[in-house]
């Protein structure tokens, strides 16, 4: 006869476990369902974040710019150094032949003089330090032997120059490759947060740009400022001719600038070279600490390390390439997101 057995009970501490981890998923899922999602950044706060993208961005373009113009100088020097050498061992071949020419007339004559003989076989660096030696030689062989020596020393400099520049040439390649990176990896940043924006959002943003467009723009036609004259009228003249070109990092125009690239492409085609970057450009002119002394056309400069650049338009107007995602516009100075630090008249 079968036995029926009571089925095992659950320890009291197995109990216990179970009902503990039960509640605490009851507890986790009830957090879980009436947590509140993660707030969403507003448009302010978006626009915000992505302005101090743009101006890091502007400060490596400056970097970028900066190495830019020095791998070019470079690269022509380079360029030079490489021709004055070749030409210069043109020159050598020809002063070697010129003292062959004269070994095979000394031979032709009764014998080739031993020093002159031993010199044709080696480098002759050493004879002319060696009286006995020049004592041997007609005043013809010396003076070519002198003239060899000299342009061997030349070619050797030349070399040596052009080596140290290939390498700096090198190293400035390098530093323009991470400056690039930098700024693209700024602007691709700037852009995932304006891809957060609803189509809303970012037409209000549009708005609030283009109102603050025709606010500049209306100031600058109603002020009362020193007009432009001279070369610097010529320039400023040039600049407003691109109103509405996109500014572009690393770009000097004619179809899209970064803010220096504007300011050096305004000035050349008013007949002056300024050079490239916003830094080395404060430093060509006179300076103008008083914004009361401003003249239309004259060079501004914004925050302390003088990354960005433009051309005073008047009443506190600024004719500039501003960042990304901008055209040339004229803005308030007021507006530039740093402050003015100087201007100056080229």
């Amino acid at each position: 006869m079968a036995s029926h057995r009571r089925p095992k009970q659950p320890s009291r501490t197995r109990v216990t476990v179970l009902t503990t981890a039960a509640a605490a998923a009851v507890a986790l899922s009830s957090q879980a369902a009436n947590a509140a999602p993660s707030e969403k950044p507003s448009k302010d706060e978006v626009k915000a974040k992505v302005d101090k993208l743009y101006e890091e961005a502007e400060q490596a373009t400056e970097k970028y710019n900066g190495a830019k113009e020095k791998q070019e100088k470079l690269q022509k020097e380079i360029s030079t150094l490489q021709d004055n050498v070749a030409r210069g061992q043109e020159e050598l071949n020809e002063l070697r032949d010129g003292l062959g020419s004269m070994a095979s007339a000394q031979y032709r004559s009764g014998g080739i003089d031993p020093s002159l003989q031993l010199f044709l076989s080696a480098d002759p660096d050493n004879y002319l330090d060696k009286a006995s030696t020049l004592d041997q030689l007609s005043g013809q062989q010396v003076e070519a032997l002198k003239k060899i020596q000299e342009k061997q020393r030349d070619l050797a400099q030349q070399r040596s120059e052009a080596s140290e520049k290939l390498k700096d040439l090198s190293a400035t390649r390098t530093e323009l490759g991470k400056k690039k990176k930098e700024v693209q990896g700024k602007l691709s940043s700037a852009q995932k947060l304006l891809n957060t924006l609803t189509a809303q959002e970012k037409a209000a943003l549009q708005q609030e740009e283009q109102r603050a467009n025709r606010t500049s723009e209306r100031q600058v036609l109603t002020g009362k400022s020193t007009p432009a004259s001279g070369r610097a009228g010529a320039a400023f003249a040039a600049a407003q001719g691109k109103i509405g070109t996109p500014y572009v990092y690393g770009a000097t125009g004619p179809s899209s600038f970064d803010c220096s690239g504007l300011t050096s492409w305004a000035y050349a085609q008013a007949g002056v070279g300024i050079p490239r970057t916003s830094q080395a450009q404060a430093n060509y002119g006179t300076r103008i600490s008083s914004m009361s002394q401003l003249q239309v056309g004259d060079l501004v400069f914004f925050f302390n390390d003088l990354h960005h650049v433009g051309l005073y338009a008047g009443n506190g107007q600024v004719l500039h390439a501003p960042r990304t995602g901008t055209n040339v516009r004229y803005e308030s100075m007021s507006t530039i997101g740093g402050p003015f630090m100087f201007g100056v008249r080229v």
